[in-house]
């Protein structure tokens, strides 16, 4: 398979107070394209860093990495900003869903900024609301929608985008037994009908059970890479 995403090196350093903290270390890793991996570790290994890094909302300290053939590490912020508009989807532990849009413009809005027009937003945002099950729940807004309806909507809204790479950051930790299986085989399902890749960050053993790739993190370093049989 075709490696999408590719890191070499990549350390990342922050202070805390006067004290230096090392969070990540010689991080080397690569993701093909249409991989369901998981970054998993106790608290403070380096999961959430690692992700922000990778979807260029933070910055590593030294090191390479690259995404879909480019090299995130030596362009402009605002070249940065616009690829992550096109090429990543984010979905966030708390939902991240914007209260006085309903589910239909919530899903629509990043590809308002990506620039579509009105029918093609509308058509990909119906889509991929019909794709996780909420076709009859398109105008409500998010406070009329439980927990695992706000989360399927963050999913439609990632995918919609038609991102090359989606992270996920904690996506089922708010969510019970039923919702959180659901909404990871929706997930499964639509990476490999679309060859999009997924990388999670979790401590979900749900997450780690789908997952076919595990990657796990101790100390800022990658402790083990196993490919679990599907």
């Amino acid at each position: 398979m075709t490696s999408l995403l590719e890191l070499k090196k990549i350390e990342k350093y922050y202070m805390q107070g006067e004290i230096q903290v090392h969070a990540l270390r010689e991080i080397d890793l690569k993701v093909a394209e249409g991989e369901f991996a998981a970054l998993v570790g106790p608290s403070g290994s380096g999961k959430t860093t690692l992700l922000n890094i990778i979807g260029g909302l933070d910055v590593a300290s030294s090191g390479f990495i690259s995404l879909n053939g480019l090299d995130l590490s030596t362009i402009t912020s605002h070249a940065l900003s616009q690829f992550r508009l096109f090429q990543i989807g984010f979905i966030f532990q708390a939902y991240n869903l914007v209260p006085v849009l309903s589910a239909l413009e919530n899903v629509e809005l990043v590809m308002v900024l990506q620039g579509r027009n009105k029918k093609e937003r509308t058509e990909r945002a119906k889509h991929y609301l019909n794709i996780v099950g909420l076709s009859n729940m398109m105008d409500r807004r998010p406070s009329a929608l439980s927990g695992g309806q706000q989360q399927r909507v963050a999913v439609a809204r990632a995918l919609a985008a038609g991102p090359k790479l989606v992270l996920a950051d904690e996506p089922t930790a708010n969510l019970d037994s039923e919702n959180a299986t659901a909404l990871l085989n929706i997930m499964f399902k639509l990476a490999k009908e679309e060859q999009t890749t997924f990388l999670f960050s979790t401590h979900d053993p749900r997450v780690m059970d789908v997952a076919h790739r595990i990657i796990t993190l101790s100390d800022g370093m990658i402790k083990s890479d196993e490919i679990h049989s599907q």
